[in-house]
């Protein structure tokens, strides 16, 4: 079907060429788009586009809320179960993140730290896990030091939504002066309103003038941008609403 006289097929292949791009995937995707545009389009979909929108936090909080009203407790109730019947490296990844987003962070370590190793040294889904539980516990140079482990064999990790965000929340722990454009990247690669919340947050303990100001626009963002999200995304993102709400009436 045309539209202004463009095939869909090629303005969803432009759409995905232009994500390809912020995300700083290789370049042989665009030729992929561009050559083949449907079927292109097709594959980045599939290996692209939607895992990255599956691990994007949104999507995450998403799923936790629904699960949490349902049965409070049955992820992690599960997830136990299925680990002590077969203590296999997956069920104890499900068990360690059904222990993370439970509070039970130290618990959450342990197994976090007891997958990650071996065979399974460089798994993302495993260094990912690691690296939040680490900051969980408060233990930001070892997180500093698995998000490299993570960043070194999987490159791609540094540009996707929360990887991106934990390692500018790291490097701000840590006053480390790479903080700033840690949070320039999770800006780019984010899905929610969470990074323009605590990039401003951040700014906000600056002594620059120009930072609080930047610091009073993220916040403005947010609150102009809440006028078009459907009922789910108010709900999903409340949290960061009223927070830009309440710093921006804080002055």
């Amino acid at each position: 079907m045309p539209v202004f006289g463009i095939g869909l097929h090629i303005l969803v292949a432009i759409f995905f060429a232009i994500h390809a791009i912020r995300r700083g995937r290789e370049l042989y995707w665009l030729l992929i788009l561009f050559m083949f545009p449907l079927l292109g389009s097709i594959v980045y979909f599939f290996a692209i586009y939607l895992p990255e929108i599956r691990q994007s936090r949104g999507a995450v909080a998403a799923t936790r809320a629904v699960r949490q009203a349902v049965d409070p407790g049955r992820g992690l109730r599960q997830a136990r179960e299925a680990f002590e019947r077969t203590p296999t490296v997956d069920n104890r990844l499900r068990l360690a993140e059904a222990l993370l987003d439970s509070g039970a962070v130290a618990d959450a370590l342990r197994h976090f730290s007891e997958a990650a190793q071996g065979p399974f040294a460089e798994d993302p889904a495993l260094l990912l896990g690691l690296a939040r539980a680490q900051f969980a516990n408060g233990l930001s140079p070892d997180c500093a030091k698995t998000l490299q482990r993570l960043f070194a064999a999987h490159p791609e990790a540094k540009r996707q939504p929360i990887p991106a965000l934990l390692q500018a929340r790291v490097l701000a722990q840590q006053n480390d002066p790479a903080a700033r454009d840690a949070f320039e990247t999770a800006l780019v690669v984010a899905v929610d309103p969470e990074p323009k919340c605590r990039f401003a947050d951040w700014l906000m303990t600056q002594a620059a003038p120009a930072d609080r100001e930047r610091a009073k626009a993220l916040y403005q963002e947010i609150v102009a941008d809440s006028k078009y999200w459907n009922g789910h995304a108010q709900a999903l993102n409340r949290e960061w609403l009223q927070h830009a709400r309440a710093k921006l009436n804080a002055g």
